[in-house]
């Protein structure tokens, strides 16, 4: 039994001062009758329950997509700056999130955080393959001969070997830009790829991971839930992810 001002606040949507006001206000209904106050107890399994008119999905796992930021940690905590989970909400802060993989710090764009370990280490998993889409801007023209490399797959100077990966070159010129898509996650490994062929990364942004992308509507540092169907997808192994 939790009690209802976690349970609402638990979803991201609203805070638990804000559902103090809107239990108050009678807006909340708990099993089809106005909610009697925000410590009222219920089972989350069971409970149905709804904020004007519109019902609210309990979810014992919670999903965010994140349009991460450039200069933002993919962490949960570190002494050397702001870390992903500064971004979010207290209440969302308050639920054991973690990033489910990471971006460099300098990278923006599309970073899952749950609390799902399970689900987590599945799409973590190395026996996974994984599409992962990056648009990326490079100083120096990118060549077919780039995205045959690519598609080849190649060994670096450091010796890392990378599996094939798509190039696909949206301009050429003396700054270049395309996609990338990778079947894992390397350290560095666009940023690498991309130096061994003389064109260094200027500007890396991940579009989208299997089925999974990037809301154009969440602006850079912005955030929502999964939609109920996008998390069934990931817990499924229907995303294209797992």
């Amino acid at each position: 039994m939790q009690r209802l001002d976690k349970l609402l606040s638990g979803t991201g949507k609203w805070s638990r001062r804000e559902v103090k006001l809107l239990v108050k206000q009678g807006r909340v209904l708990a099993d089809g009758a106005p909610a009697p106050s925000p410590e009222t107890k219920y089972d989350p399994e069971t409970a149905v329950l709804a904020v004007d008119g519109e019902p609210v999905v309990l979810s014992r796992y919670t999903w965010v997509m994140l349009n991460k930021p450039a200069g933002v940690l993919s962490a949960t905590e570190d002494g050397r700056g702001q870390t992903v989970l500064d971004l979010l909400p207290t209440e969302l802060q308050k639920l054991g999130l973690f990033p489910v993989g990471r971006l460099d710090k300098d990278t923006e764009g599309l970073l899952l955080l749950t609390n799902d370990g399970q689900t987590a280490h599945r799409l973590l998993s190395p026996k996974y393959h994984v599409d992962k889409v990056y648009y990326a801007r490079t100083a120096g023209r990118l060549e077919e001969a780039d995205s045959r490399a690519f598609e080849s797959g190649m060994t670096l100077e450091d010796g890392l070997v990378c599996l094939p990966a798509g190039l696909e070159i949206l301009s050429a010129g003396g700054t270049s830009e395309c996609l990338v898509t990778l079947r894992e996650g390397k350290f560095h490994q666009v940023k690498r790829m991309l130096a061994f062929r003389g064109k260094p990364v200027l500007y890396l942004k991940r579009l989208s991971m299997g089925k999974l992308t990037l809301d154009a509507a969440l602006d850079s540092g912005g955030f929502r839930l999964l939609a109920e169907e996008e998390r069934q997808m990931l817990q499924n192994g229907e995303s294209g992810i797992g």
